[in-house]
Parts: C-alpha cells; structure tokens; sequence
C-alpha cells in the first residue's frame, strides 16, 4: 500500500515536472515554424543542440521520466475500471479519456522521438535538416492524422493530468477550486493543441523542404 502510494506520487510528479515541461519547450520550438517559418525554427532547433551535456539531459529529464510514467502508467490503465457507461458523471469519464489518451500518448511520443531525434542521433537525418524531415512527414497524409491524433491525445492527458495533479497534491482542495482548475487545464488544451497543430500545417509548406536544401547546397 505505502509502496503503491509513492510509486503513484512519482508517476504524477514526473507527469508535470520533467515531462510537461518539455512539452511546453516543444511546443514554443515548434511553433517557431508557425511564427517565423524555417529560418526561425532551425535557430530554435540549432540552439537546443548546442546546449552542453545535451544527451545526458535527454536521458535524466526526458527518456528516464518518459520510461517510468509510460510504464507505470500503462500498469494503471490496465487495472483501471471506469464504468463509463454506467456512471457518466463528468470527471469519470475524464478518467476513462485520461487513461486512453495515456497510452496513445507514450505510444506516439515513442514513435516521434525515434522517427525525429532518434534520426538525429543515428546520423540519418541532420539537425539542420529536421524542418525538411518535419516537412516529408507532414506532407504524408497518413502520417499527419497520426500527427493530429498523436498530438490532442497527448496535450489533453498533460491538461487532464495537471487536474489531477492539483487534488493529488493538495493544491486544489475545494469544489470550486476543482471547478475552476478544470476551467484552466482545458482553455491550457485548447490552446497548446491548437499551437501544435498551426506548428505542423506550417510545416506543409515547401520553404522548408527549400531552406534545408539551401543549407546543405
């Protein structure tokens, strides 16, 4: 039981440290491309790059912290029972789509990172080239509906789990604190989905295809 506890206390507080905030500094990255195009998101990319011991940071605050929520995670949702149909209360089914957009979530991060950074790290795809990557991907219709889908699972299981997140640890104690916080954490979906998803359709236009090949002229 007091094993269980702090094993879930770890799982939330990884959720939101580390990992929501690298989905926030993705977030801005990418939306480099929407706000400026493929000049600006290679700077942003360029300069995440440069930043010393940069793989032992990945693996510290990203793959370490991604490994122990996904797992975990994936152990909960199979023992979870949520009884949606027959409770439909409100935040019971925020519990069933927090635990279905947590497995589609680790999935399609593991599948982004290896397609992305792990190119990266193998030599096949230069950290110059990555907006001309994005670009072939985005291009890919099948591809950018898994992107689409990837994507609001993944921001809506952040937003969700930064709700409970709060009542887990005391900060939202109140119904109404509760109330509001579920106010806050969903406009924090609407708007961090929809960054994400004008940083992929801008993505679709060939100056990146255009600025990475300039580059490697």
């Amino acid at each position: 039981m007091g094993n269980s506890y702090v094993y879930r206390k770890v799982h939330s507080l990884l959720g939101v440290v580390p990992l929501g905030g690298f989905l926030m500094l993705h977030m801005v990255t990418n939306y480099a491309a929407f706000q400026g195009g493929a000049d600006m998101f290679r700077e942003k990319v360029q300069a995440i790059h440069e930043l010393p011991l940069l793989l032992a940071l990945e693996v510290l605050f990203i793959w370490l912290p991604l490994l122990y929520h996904g797992g975990y995670g994936l152990y909960v949702a199979m023992l979870s029972r949520a009884h949606v149909t027959r409770y439909t209360y409100g935040r019971n089914v925020m519990f069933a789509l927090q635990r279905v957009t947590g497995v589609v979530a680790f999935v399609f991060l593991v599948w982004h990172v290896w397609t992305t950074r792990g190119q990266v790290g193998l030599g096949t795809v230069e950290v110059d080239g990555l907006g001309a990557h994005m670009h072939d991907i985005a291009t890919n219709a099948l591809y950018y509906w898994l992107y689409i889908i990837g994507i609001v699972a993944s921001v809506f299981h952040f937003a969700n789990g930064l709700w409970s997140f709060f009542v887990s640890w005391g900060i939202t104690v109140g119904a109404r604190a509760q109330r509001v916080s579920t106010v806050v954490t969903m406009v924090l979906f609407v708007v961090c989905s929809s960054m994400f998803i004008l940083a992929l359709n801008a993505f679709l236009d060939s100056s990146f295809a255009e600025a990475s090949a300039d580059v490697f002229r």
